[in-house]
């Protein structure tokens, strides 16, 4: 049976361009829906270009069960935030038991929590003088950053590296990784 998948972003959605195509030819899996919670992010661009219907919401619609409401009712089996800022609420977490990945752009538990996303963990980690970086794939549970961990990828970080720099070997890291992980645990549902 093919897994309805909805993908949750916030920004310019180039890892939720990347999961796209890599499922676009997959009978197994159907990118259904991508919702965003600003009206002016890049993604709902790279939404349409692929034809995947997109909604935009509210903090408030998503902390009310509105959003938790649409998934069910189209019967959407699992969830992928990528690059997605807002906390997922405990209601949606409890629907969507070890259903819901992120991607974290750092080697967690280090650089994770509220307020680290972005450029502020490459930031961090070249500040604090760290000699790797990398990724994190997790299950989204009640806390920021703190559930189950699925894959983690690694990368050199130079000491003359800038957070720029960071940024791209990580992003190079996302994109190697992230669907792939995805593709695996979705097999396993």
């Amino acid at each position: 049976m093919t897994k309805q998948v909805a993908i949750f972003a916030s920004g310019s959605g180039s890892n939720a361009e990347n999961i796209i195509k890599h499922f676009e030819n997959n009978s197994n899996v159907n990118i259904k829906l991508v919702l965003c919670n600003k009206k002016d992010a890049f993604v709902l661009e790279r939404a349409k270009k692929f034809g995947i219907p997109s909604v935009v919401f509210s903090k408030k619609q998503m902390e009310e069960g509105e959003i938790l409401a649409l998934l069910k009712k189209e019967q959407i089996d699992f969830v992928v935030l990528a690059g997605f800022l807002l906390k997922v609420p405990d209601e949606m977490v409890a629907a969507y038991p070890n259903r819901i990945v992120n991607i974290h752009p750092a080697l967690l538990p280090n650089y994770g929590g509220k307020g680290m996303y972005g450029m502020k963990v490459h930031e961090a980690v070249v500040a604090a003088g760290e000699r790797e970086s990398g990724i994190t794939i997790h299950f989204v549970n009640e806390f920021f950053d703190s559930g189950e961990t699925i894959f983690q990828a690694r990368c050199e970080v130079l000491p003359t590296d800038s957070p720029e720099d960071v940024a791209t070997k990580v992003h190079a890291l996302e994109y190697a990784h992230f669907p792939q992980v995805i593709e695996s645990v979705l097999e396993k549902l």
